[in-house]
């Protein structure tokens, strides 16, 4: 995953960015498949305007329930940077929530049965807002990000530590 350069801070660099889990992913493919299997199978039966009504409602299904979370599933990114956790989300509206790594007072995460399984998880990042809880759903690798965060959160303590702050 890249994140533009052109959105970085001076001295600020990307430690992490990733994509929702492709778990969210299954349901939209699942969709596709029945869609077009359902559409071919009219096509086979009729013939006339009912194959094409039949397509034009396959494409139409196609296009909401599954093109369109592909696309807000490409569109959506976690990143942790140097300085601050960042997520984008949305296709036409975009969407962004930056939060100071120096504002996070907690990180930690979720995972049932089925996340353990497929390698992912819900981050939970508690800061010093109103809001006081984030919640990241379905991101990969949790463990690993969280353990990263942590490890920044850890360095950037250090470091005010030994300015004397």
């Amino acid at each position: 995953m890249a994140f533009s350069s052109r959105l970085l801070n001076e001295g600020e660099s990307v430690v992490f960015s990733t994509r929702t889990h492709a778990k969210a992913l299954l349901l939209p493919g699942v969709v596709l498949l029945v869609c077009l299997g359902l559409a071919a199978w009219v096509a086979n039966l009729t013939d006339g305007v009912v194959v094409q009504g039949g397509w034009v409602v396959a494409a139409l299904l196609i296009l909401a329930l599954a093109v369109w979370p592909f696309l807000n599933w490409l569109a959506s990114t976690y990143t942790v940077t140097t300085r601050r956790l960042i997520t984008r989300h949305g296709v036409f509206t975009r969407t962004g929530h930056d939060i100071p790594l120096n504002r996070i007072s907690d990180v930690s995460y979720e995972r049932d049965v089925i996340d353990r399984m497929l390698g992912c998880g819900t981050l939970v990042v508690s800061d010093a807002s109103e809001v006081g809880r984030v919640e990241l759903p379905d991101v990969p690798r949790v463990e690993q990000l969280q353990l990263k965060i942590s490890e920044l959160l850890y360095n950037q303590h250090n470091a005010r530590s030994d300015d004397g702050t």
